[in-house]
């Protein structure tokens, strides 16, 4: 009895276990339309001959070997004009009358773009299609509190490119393109540019103020143009009870000449800003 009782709990608890399924890790389909390039991995497939399939590596010369048929060029080719080009020349060969091919990009290392600073992911992102800003920085987790006002975009060399650009000093250089973050984030499309290959995504840090005194969290915080000393105020976590609000202070350089400013908490506060918040008389 003991056994019976203890082979049905085994069963019931089998049978109330969740199945689990080990996820396959597969790439993305590549559009017809992708240009492959050196160093992309291809996976092709023959329908009924599994044997000549697999993973072929797009040379430096733009070509691989392919069984059968020899080394065949693929670099500059779109996805669907390497289908057709293959399939034409097992055809030619009298290999097959109509194989049935499909070609996928199961690494793509030809294209990329570049994204640095004060996104939540950089790093280096292959571009399978076209791609714009808005979809790369999304790729890229987003920016961060600490960003500032501008996208920095550094047009690259293309496959030339080795690692990320930094923008040169002066960002009106030809090949820079300057995007305002706000604007962008609030839907302006004009300036949701269409990135390519090589190209550098920087977003910069943000200017910083400062805030001490009779708040919550004195420190350094970012701020942006526009920012008002309220604002920057609720970044230091607001005042405290004893705070005087009709005298905070702005101790502001200008011309390296130190001024210390009395203001309204809608009046605006400029990088480098110290911004205090002395203690009420009782």
């Amino acid at each position: 009895m003991k056994t019976t009782l203890a082979l049905s709990l085994t069963i019931l608890l089998r049978l109330a276990a969740p199945t689990i399924v080990e996820a396959q890790s597969t790439a993305p389909p590549a559009p017809a339309d992708y240009v492959i390039g050196v160093q992309d991995v291809l996976s092709i497939s023959l329908f009924d001959q599994p044997e000549l399939g697999g993973k072929f590596t797009v040379e430096l010369s733009g070509t691989f070997t392919f069984p059968l048929v020899g080394r065949v060029a693929a670099g500059g080719l779109t996805i669907e004009q390497f289908e057709t080009l293959l399939h034409d020349k097992l055809v030619d060969g009298n290999f097959f009358r109509n194989p049935q091919i499909t070609v996928g990009v199961d690494q793509y290392r030809s294209q990329r773009v570049f994204v640095v600073g004060e996104v939540r992911i950089p790093g280096t992102y292959p571009l399978t299609r076209e791609t714009t800003l808005i979809e790369l920085l999304a790729r890229a987790g987003s920016t961060t509190p600490d960003a500032g006002d501008d996208v920095v975009v550094v047009r690259g060399q293309g496959a030339n490119a080795n690692g990320p650009t930094l923008p040169p000093p002066d960002a009106r250089d030809a090949g820079v393109v300057r995007i305002d973050l706000g604007a962008l984030q609030s839907g302006a499309i004009a300036r949701n540019i269409d990135l390519h290959d090589g190209d550098t995504v920087f977003v910069a840090h943000a200017d910083r103020a400062y805030v001490f005194g009779e708040v919550k969290n004195p420190g350094a915080y970012p701020i942006r143009t526009g920012t008002t000393v309220l604002q920057t105020l609720s970044l230091a976590g607001g005042l405290t009870p004893s705070a005087a609000t009709g005298r905070v202070k702005v101790i502001r350089f200008v011309n390296g000449e130190k001024k210390e400013l009395n203001v309204k908490l809608d009046d605006i506060v400029r990088p480098g800003d110290t911004v205090t918040v002395p203690e009420r008389y009782f």
